[in-house]
């Protein structure tokens, strides 16, 4: 653009330099002009002269027509010239305005260049500030994150003595865990075997009696053995069947090492016909309790078994061992189980 410039005002220096050169020559034909007209106007006397009958005058008269001639020739050549550099002019001031107009154009290209390349120095200037204040926040980062660093090496540290407290702790559980279960197996084989001593001696007890069976680890008593239908007092047969276990518990119990926690658990269970409704109990769950509580309070008060050592619960009609809906199966649901267990 600036050698544009440069060309278009060289061509506008080199044209005003010819109109100046164009306005000179028609001044001297300006110049011309005049001295032919006075000229012309000697001819034009001298010609009179001629008319006046002198040969030499018509002959002066003739030559001052050829000059005159000559002269009229060389106005219009020198118009003819003058119309050329006024042709000329107008396409000088023609080139000239275009220069001037081109100038123009570049000047406001300049001026809006230079706006643009202020607003891109702001631009600059508030990236370089925003830059610094990035700077400022990644040195406060890092600086954290070095503290941050530091900290977690730390919290690992702490982790990892954590863990191998925790593997010790653990590998310490499990030997605990082992040395507990070898002692409950222990203490449940030495149990099984006064548990087998105990249902051998309750075996010699209650064997031939009418209304108890052994069914794998349990004693069951009927409860028509026991207990009036719907109640849960034991009869005077109950008593004496209850009498000869608590002889053989008493027994055995005094053998069996404080160690192992045993109980022998009394356990009442029902047949599923609901009951009326009208008498002490409500229903056959609370029948079921009542009588194992029956048989556990008989053995503590009236026996002598320790309360610590017997468990009444009661599971009225959930639990049958025949569930079909005879006379003959509710028969044997209805029942009293004793089992010597670990609490």
């Amino acid at each position: 653009a600036e050698a544009e410039r440069d060309a278009a005002r060289d061509e506008a220096r080199d044209a005003r330099a010819a109109l100046a050169r164009l306005r000179a020559e028609q001044d001297e034909a300006e110049v011309t002009r005049e001295a032919l007209r006075a000229r012309l106007s000697a001819a034009v006397a001298d010609r009179l002269a001629a008319e006046e009958g002198s040969e030499a005058a018509a002959a002066r008269a003739e030559d001052t027509a050829a000059r005159l001639a000559d002269a009229l020739a060389a106005r219009r050549a020198a118009e003819a010239e003058a119309a050329d550099a006024l042709t000329e002019a107008e396409r000088a001031d023609a080139l000239l305005s275009t220069a001037r107009a081109e100038m123009a154009e570049l000047d406001e290209a300049r001026a809006a260049a230079q706006r643009e390349a202020a607003l891109l120095n702001e631009q600059v200037a508030a990236l370089r500030g925003e830059l610094e204040d990035l700077n400022a926040i990644l040195g406060d980062v890092r600086a954290r994150d070095a503290g941050s660093q530091a900290q977690i090496e730390s919290l690992g540290a702490e982790l990892n003595r954590a863990l191998q407290q925790v593997a010790a702790e653990e590998r310490r559980a499990r030997r605990l865990e082992e040395a507990e279960r070898r002692r409950l197996e222990a203490e449940a084989a030495r149990l099984e075997a006064f548990a087998s001593e105990f249902f051998g001696q309750l075996r010699q007890v209650l064997d031939g009696r009418e209304g108890v069976e052994i069914v794998g680890d349990r004693f069951v008593f009927s409860s028509e053995v026991l207990f009036d239908s719907g109640a849960a007092t034991l009869r005077p047969e109950g008593r004496a069947q209850i009498a000869g276990v608590a002889e053989v518990i008493l027994d055995v119990a005094g053998e069996i090492p404080p160690g192992i926690d045993w109980v022998l658990r009394v356990d009442g269970h029902t047949d599923d016909i609901p009951l009326a409704g009208t008498g002490r109990y409500r229903d056959n769950w609370e029948l079921s309790q009542g009588r194992a509580l029956s048989v556990v309070r008989y053995l503590t008060d009236a026996l002598g078994v320790p309360p610590e050592r017997l468990a009444a619960t009661g599971f009225g009609e959930f639990r049958p061992v025949d569930p079909r809906p005879t006379p003959e199966a509710r028969q044997r649901n209805r029942r009293i189980e004793l089992k010597l267990t670990e609490r």
